[in-house]
C-alpha cells in the first residue's frame, strides 16, 4: 500500500508516495533521480548501492525506505558542498581510482563512513572497511591508495 513519506536526503526534505517496504535504492534512483548509488547485486553484497544513514554505511538495495524515516540519508551527490568536493572524492580523483566506475559510489561512501567514525584509521581498518565492496575491474590498488590519502597516510607508504 502506497503512503506519503517524508525523507531527508542530502540535507533536503522530500515527500514521496511509495510503499514503505520499497527499497531505498529504488526511491533514490527512480523518485529522487539520484544516480550515485548503483544497483549491483540486489542482495547487499557488492556495495555499489552504499549510502550513509546518519553517517554510517548502509546498503540501499536491502534497506526499506520506511527504515530511514527520521534519519539523514546522504548519497554520493550529497558529499560535495558549494565550497568543493569531499576530501574522499578529491583523493579518488587525484589517485585516478576508477576504471569503469561502477563500484566507485560504494568505495567512496564506505571510506567516508569509516572516516566519520575514525578520522585517522589504520591501513588495516581501511582494508577492513572496504573488504565487502567489490571492484570487478581490479583497480583495488588505486582504490586503496585513494582511501589511504583521504585518511592522511603518506603516498610513500604504499598499499602494503
Amino acid at each position: 500500500m502506497t503512503r506519503t513519506l517524508t525523507l531527508t536526503v542530502n540535507r533536503q526534505s522530500h515527500r514521496i508516495a511509495v510503499a514503505p517496504e520499497t527499497n531505498l535504492l529504488h526511491v533514490l534512483r527512480n523518485d529522487l533521480a539520484l544516480n550515485g548509488p548503483k544497483y549491483g547485486c540486489g542482495l547487499g553484497e557488492c556495495g555499489a548501492c552504499t549510502v550513509l544513514v546518519d553517517g554510517l554505511a548502509a546498503r540501499a538495495c536491502v534497506l526499506p525506505v520506511a527504515a530511514v524515516i527520521g534519519h539523514e540519508v546522504t548519497t554520493l551527490e550529497g558529499l560535495a558542498t558549494p565550497d568543493g568536493l569531499d576530501p574522499v572524492q578529491t583523493a579518488f580523483i587525484e589517485k585516478q581510482a576508477a576504471q569503469c566506475g561502477y563500484c566507485l559510489n560504494g568505495m567512496i561512501m564506505s571510506v567516508r563512513a569509516l572516516l566519520n567514525r575514525d578520522p585517522h584509521p589504520s591501513k588495516e581498518s581501511i582494508r577492513a572497511a572496504l573488504e565487502h565492496n567489490l571492484c570487478r575491474c581490479g583497480t583495488h590498488v588505486e582504490i586503496l591508495e585513494a582511501a589511504y590519502r583521504a585518511a592522511g597516510h603518506d603516498d610513500e607508504e604504499g598499499c602494503a
